[in-house]
């Protein structure tokens, strides 16, 4: 997700061979690691210190989702150190730990499991970061670059004429009890932007049972 700052504070193990294989790709960030003995010595140059925690506090917090998260971090990456912070495994982070930190961010997972293995609590956190730093360079668009460029509305319309002549020809459609049946199927063409090229191949393929229907029209019974 774009991050190569990694502390791990007291590890029990590292450098270990079962950390290089879990790392694939991003070696590079794991054999870059800063090891420190304690918490404090990781955040002490730190602006801003962000806790992860599936827990409720008894004395309220600032907390925020990850998203939230990611909105006000992002604004300050240029100013200061900024610290995300991940507990243990197993536990998490302690109170003490967390009462460090400036903001507490939660991932609002089910009730009935919402403690997340370290890997993805990590994933989740970073990705919106990560959506965050390239807002404004991706398109929400899903068809912004496409490869042709969409139909008419005049050539749509032709060829939900030549649909219905083709279903009318092949006996599909009873013009003298229709039953909607064209208006549910320029529903179903609707619901996605054709483009020439499928415009196209569409009649194509409705000129072709034409074709069909004709012959089989003339043959002796």
């Amino acid at each position: 997700m774009g991050l190569s700052d990694l502390y791990l504070v007291d590890p029990k193990l590292f450098p270990h061979e079962r950390a290089g294989w879990r790392a694939a790709s991003a070696g590079d960030v794991l054999e870059n690691a800063t090891v420190v003995d304690t918490f404090e010595e990781a955040i002490a140059d730190c602006g801003l210190v962000v806790g992860t925690s599936a827990r409720g506090r008894r004395i309220p917090w600032p907390l925020v989702n990850p998203r939230a998260c990611a909105e006000q971090v992002y604004p300050e990456l240029d100013k200061h150190p900024v610290a995300l912070v991940f507990g243990r495994e197993d536990r998490g982070l302690t109170n003490d730990e967390l009462q460090r930190c400036n903001l507490h961010v939660n991932i609002p997972a089910s009730e009935d499991y919402s403690s997340l293995n370290l890997g993805m609590a990590v994933q989740v956190i970073t990705y919106e970061l990560r959506m965050r730093h390239l807002q404004g360079s991706l398109s929400d668009n899903p068809m912004q670059e496409w490869d042709t460029k969409f139909a008419k509305v005049d050539d749509i319309e032709r060829f939900f004429i030549h649909l219905e002549e083709t279903l009318i020809d092949m006996n599909f459609l009873k013009p003298e009890a229709p039953k909607q049946l064209m208006t549910r199927l320029r529903r179903l063409f609707s619901r996605t932007r054709m483009d020439d090229l499928e415009v196209k191949m569409l009649r194509g393929i409705l000129t072709s049972a034409q074709q069909w229907v004709g012959r089989g029209s003339k043959k002796e019974p």
